[in-house]
């Protein structure tokens, strides 16, 4: 199951977000999305668990509490919407 943590601190690593999620269960991946450019933290990422009762637990778990000074915002992620140009081709 994909999990998706919003509002992170700056200062938070992949291997802080890792830490955090393994302390409900078993992690298959922590990510944090960059910048392309700055490759700076945008400040949410994404954390994979291979058990949907852990996932489950983690949320309910995790989502409001403080990590590095910022309450995080975890919920299930949701697939990313199609863009569409104006004519309405994919992009």
């Amino acid at each position: 199951m994909n999990i998706y943590v919003g509002n992170l601190s700056d200062e938070t690593s992949e291997d802080d977000l890792r830490k955090t999620f393994e302390s409900c269960g078993q992690v298959t991946t922590a990510s944090i999305i960059k910048d392309k450019f700055s490759s700076k933290s945008k400040g949410f990422g994404f954390v994979e668990m291979p058990s949907k009762d852990e996932a489950q637990s983690a949320i309910e778990k995790l989502n409001g509490k403080d990590l590095k000074g910022k309450t995080l915002s975890v919920n299930e992620a949701r697939p990313r919407a199609e863009k569409r140009n104006e004519r309405g081709y994919k992009i």
